[in-house]
């Protein structure tokens, strides 16, 4: 995979102090903070978000996003400006649990994607979509109105998969906020969305969710694994049974690091716990 540029660090434009909420329960998970709270509590914060207009990044963010923010410390920097990271993975969710925060939900992209749609619905909150396919965005925008009626997708840019130039990434910027688009989820794959949500918070009033495969779970081009598999944690050797040749290299690399580094940082906080404030 080719290098991404990463952005500087930037603020993202804050509620004002009356309308500050109190910061999520986190543990950090192999030098990447992962959030702990009820999906509901992470939709409600999102749609406030939304509904003043705030440039926010939210990451699912499972053991693919921590083994890459192993080898990036610059990409770590960009997980840990999120507004929101949630354990996109039931492992995450696993070990945020063990470092003291037990019961931990799993918050599953393509899950939290159908939650926010039906949110943005009710609420009267224009949505967009950015990435993926022509294809595969011209069968979100038939069936994601399906599952959350009412949703009005605002607009669906399917960018080229390569580096754009400052003229393109202007123009896409532009057709976003004209939109009026107050969610984006963003199928770039990781890390290239999470660089590309942190590089635009601040350019966009929206709330910018990187949601990897969801577009295509959702469009039906990829199957998702059966629930029993997702709650056991092995959700990764079904996409590896389904697509070995294009996954294979990814999970050698990521499966065994990420098991023996949550397992080795749980037993050190467990050996020598921190001291109670």
């Amino acid at each position: 995979m080719p290098a991404v540029a990463l952005a500087p660090a930037r603020r993202a434009r804050r509620a004002p102090l009356s309308l500050v909420e109190q910061p999520a329960p986190s543990r950090e998970v192999m030098g990447v903070r992962v959030h702990a709270l009820p999906m509901a509590e992470a939709v409600r914060r999102m749609i406030g978000w939304a509904q003043r207009g705030e440039g926010r990044t939210v990451y699912p963010t499972g053991a693919h996003g921590v083994i890459e923010a192993q080898d990036r410390a610059d990409f770590r920097a960009v997980l840990n400006r999120a507004d929101l990271i949630v354990p996109d993975g039931q492992p995450v969710a696993w070990t945020v649990g063990a470092l003291g925060l037990p019961g931990t939900e799993r918050i599953y992209g393509p899950d939290l994607t159908l939650a926010l749609c039906r949110a943005a619905a009710e609420a009267g909150l224009p949505i967009g979509l950015y990435g993926s396919t022509p294809e595969t965005l011209a069968l979100l925008q038939e069936r994601l109105p399906q599952l959350a009626p009412g949703l009005n997708i605002a607009c669906a840019i399917s960018p080229p998969f390569r580096p754009l130039s400052d003229e393109e990434d202007a123009e896409y910027v532009e057709q976003i906020r004209a939109s009026g688009a107050r969610i984006v989820f963003v199928g770039l794959g990781c890390p290239r969305q999470e660089v590309w949500c942190d590089a635009h918070r601040e350019r966009i009033p929206a709330v910018l969710v990187a949601v990897g495969a969801a577009f295509d779970f959702h469009a039906g081009s990829l199957r998702q694994a059966p629930a029993l598999l997702q709650r056991a944690g092995l959700e990764w050797a079904f996409r590896l049974a389904t697509e070995p040749k294009r996954l294979w290299r990814r999970y050698f690399r990521i499966v065994p690091r990420f098991a023996v580094g949550a397992a080795g940082q749980v037993l050190r906080a467990r050996r020598h716990p921190a001291p109670l404030a």
